[in-house]
């Protein structure tokens, strides 16, 4: 194991895989000369020449749709968007060519391809550029959707999107970049579509993914020192194909769920996870599952009210003891 950050788990993950396969190659805005607009891609363009490190003039629709031929053709790229925000320009080419291709040529053709880019709030950047818009991919099948929440998990995922033969929407999310974690030195790839329980607890699920993953692990722990409270944590890892047997799984075990998101709650990935926890789990249920989301409003840029607008640790951590306050009242 090593300790490192969310950003280097990545940075160092995509340069090993341009060292194991000459096959993969990257595009995007300022990732060359600059580096990226993140750092990510540090150093990649001195090792590995302008034909493996493209920098694209900002013409999202124009350089996805290129990577999509690419893939086409048998080559693995992974397409850097500076933002969630700006992929809305490529929606075309991401949902109406990339997510269809495979399935309207019957197989004959494959589309390898990484789309890496960030999205969330926190770093006053207005409500344009700090949204979690990551719904509108997960709603389309053809697509694979992660949102790694730490940086074993950026590092394991994103091998397995490189790998993978089908087209990957890869979140990340601009509050994670400097988090460090333990990342193994092995190369084992993560399963894409599979949860994983990052604590185990008795008395509540709660249910998350990407930055409110961790928010979740840090509420877990707080609760059980002060409040005795024993939280299991299920991390979703994958958006689509969601791991609803996990999901179904822990809420059997505890009888009661929360689930925190950075979406907007109105039709968000939280309203899924309730549905699946209302179809598979029900007759297990002690209380209605409760949802954490961000206000329903375009993101201010004032900080104290995007911080008033984001979903926090104290709010998770009322959801958990009023869920827990509705069970104590009908046993």
């Amino acid at each position: 194991m090593t300790i490192m950050t969310y950003r280097q788990a990545l940075h160092d993950t995509l340069a090993a895989e341009m060292r194991r396969d000459s096959d993969v190659f990257l595009i995007g805005e300022e990732i060359g000369v600059f580096e990226g607009a993140y750092k990510i891609t540090q150093g990649m363009l001195a090792e590995f020449g302008e034909k493996r490190v493209r920098d694209a003039p900002i013409a999202e629709e124009g350089f996805t749709g290129a990577a999509i031929g690419a893939a086409m053709l048998g080559l693995r790229p992974v397409v850097e968007i500076m933002t969630i925000n700006f992929s809305l320009i490529a929606l075309d080419q991401i949902v109406n060519h990339a997510a269809k291709i495979y399935g309207m040529f019957g197989g004959q053709a494959k589309v390898p391809l990484v789309i890496r880019t960030p999205g969330g709030g926190g770093q006053q950047l207005g409500a344009t550029h700090s949204q979690n818009i990551e719904l509108f991919y997960a709603f389309i099948p053809g697509m694979k959707v992660v949102a790694p929440s730490s940086p074993a998990d950026a590092k394991a995922l994103l091998l397995a999107a490189i790998r993978d033969d089908d087209p990957v929407l890869f979140l990340e999310n601009l509050a994670l970049y400097n988090t460090k974690g333990e990342v193994p030195d092995d190369n084992t790839t993560a399963e894409i579509g599979r949860a994983a329980v990052t604590r185990q607890g008795a008395d509540i699920t709660v249910v998350s993914y990407s930055r409110m993953a961790a928010v979740a692990l840090d509420v877990a722990k707080q609760l059980a020192e002060s409040d005795g409270i024993d939280v299991e944590v299920v991390d979703l890892r994958s958006l689509r194909p969601l791991d609803r047997e996990t999901i179904i799984a822990s809420v059997k075990k505890t009888h009661c769920a929360v689930v925190l998101e950075d979406d907007w709650l109105t039709y968000g990935i939280g309203a899924e996870i309730a549905a699946t926890i209302s179809d598979g789990a029900f007759d297990w249920l002690d209380a209605p599952v409760r949802r954490v989301a961000m206000a329903e409003v375009p993101m201010p840029y004032a900080k104290s009210l995007e911080t008033a607008a984001m979903p926090s640790a104290q709010d998770a951590k009322e959801a958990i003891r009023q869920t827990l306050a509705a069970v104590a009242r009908r046993s």
